[in-house]
């Protein structure tokens, strides 16, 4: 066993703002809001100390440029100490993932014992862009050294210049949006409109059981008085997703709905990590501990979200351990579509060895992201929460995450309890 392996990382807690669509409930809160107060969560609910945090691991996808340095400006608006090491993470859809990475390592280096990981995302209030002659001119204008000198610039500016990019959801090295990649992999293998259906339903269906119960309300923090998730509809049925248009081809071959797809989401989320020797020095029992992670990168043209394809069973392989030993497997929905894709790929073999069929009734119990919610930055962590508090719940020995990210890139982990 190597020295990182037997140096365990152990999840002590975790709490999350609940998670609402875009332009909704959460639409007067920043990005930074909603990450103070899933921080602040952990210290409220769990009676964890915030001078006891030594580090910060923190990221956002939809970034305000006026606050590049996220990470510590969450340290000063939170209960955190101000002398906390915090720094800021992007990597997609797998930001949370990779933040979680890092702090991992940092606990295993010996240069923190005790952190916090997380990521959020206001996609109610992205910053707006213009043009780059517009914004050479504004930019002009701001240095300009006199008056004068900036009427002159005005006067060069069009009413075109005055029209904002507006954000999209695209690929910068194809420029199509995940969905339409997403498109072109059902297409290749082969799903049909009822499987990603059939997804989408069980989705919403265990999502709301897991509110019902009280699951997923363990993790939630609430805010402006809203405790659950606002996204989730149980009133879903095959027939009124059937019913549903596709958005992103509307050819009349295009299968992808909204229903089947994860909606643009505000919302944040952070977990407690720390070294198995200082979880039990201070007195948490542990919700699991990180066994192992596995990042992974393809070619766009293989396939956007097929990253998954990769990482698992690369994953799997080195740790001895196959899909059938996993009690609980988290896949990421982006889409419908994605995780049959992905789940294909495992079972028949890809660019790796085949690992076999994941049993539906061990997939995604509490719902997933198509249900939930998909704040990019936090769905990392928020999976590893969800599953951590699951396998205590089940006194199950092993847990596997799975998430596709834009990039053409995939994050795995295995959760244990032993």
């Amino acid at each position: 066993m190597s020295q990182a392996r037997a140096l365990r990382i152990a999840i002590v807690a975790g709490t999350r703002t609940p998670f609402a669509r875009a332009g909704t409930v959460f639409r007067h809160r920043s990005a930074l809001d909603l990450a103070v107060h899933s921080v602040n969560g952990v210290f409220e609910r769990f009676q964890i100390a915030p001078e006891s945090v030594e580090a910060l691991y923190f990221g956002i996808v939809v970034l305000n440029p006026r606050i590049p340095q996220f990470a510590r400006e969450v340290c000063f608006g939170s209960r955190l100490p101000s002398t906390v090491r915090a720094l800021t993470l992007v990597d997609n859809c797998i930001t949370g993932l990779s933040a979680i990475h890092m702090l991992a390592g940092s606990l295993r280096a010996g240069r923190a014992s005790f952190g916090i990981a997380g990521g959020a995302e206001s996609m109610s209030n992205p910053a707006v862009l213009f043009n780059p002659r517009a914004s050479r001119l504004f930019v002009g204008m701001a240095a300009a050294g006199s008056l004068r000198e900036r009427l002159g610039i005005a006067l060069r500016l069009r009413p075109r210049d005055f029209l904002p990019d507006a954000p999209a959801i695209a690929e910068p090295s194809t420029g199509l949006s995940m969905g339409q990649h997403c498109e072109l992999m059902v297409k290749e293998w082969r799903i049909s409109r009822g499987v990603q259906d059939e997804i989408a339903l069980r989705s919403q269906q265990r999502a709301w059981a897991a509110t019902e119960d009280g699951r997923l309300g363990h993790e939630i923090h609430a805010l402006d008085g809203i405790e659950r998730d606002p996204l989730i509809r149980p009133e879903t049925t095959l027939a009124r997703l059937a019913a549903l248009p596709p958005v992103f081809d509307r050819s009349g071959a295009g299968t992808i709905t909204a229903g089947s797809s994860s909606p643009l989401t505000d919302g944040a989320a952070a977990v407690v990590l720390a070294t198995e020797g200082e979880a039990a020095r201070r007195g948490f029992e542990p919700l699991a501990f990180i066994r192992d992670m596995e990042f992974a990168a393809i070619d766009p043209k293989d396939g956007l979200l097929m990253a998954p394809g990769v990482a698992v069973p690369r994953l799997l392989a080195r740790n001895g351990l196959s899909l059938d030993d996993m009690d609980l497997v988290e896949m990421h929905e982006a889409f419908g579509g994605q995780v049959a894709c992905n789940l294909e790929a495992w079972a028949q073999g890809w660019k790796e060895a085949a690992i076999g069929k994941v049993d539906p009734a061990r997939l995604n119990a509490l719902g997933g992201s198509i249900a939930v919610g998909h704040p990019f930055a936090a769905t990392g962590v928020r999976i590893v929460v969800t599953l951590a508090n699951q396998m205590k719940r089940q006194n199950a020995r092993y847990g596997l995450i799975s998430i596709c990210g834009a990039g053409a890139t995939a994050g795995a982990v295995i959760l244990e309890r032993s």
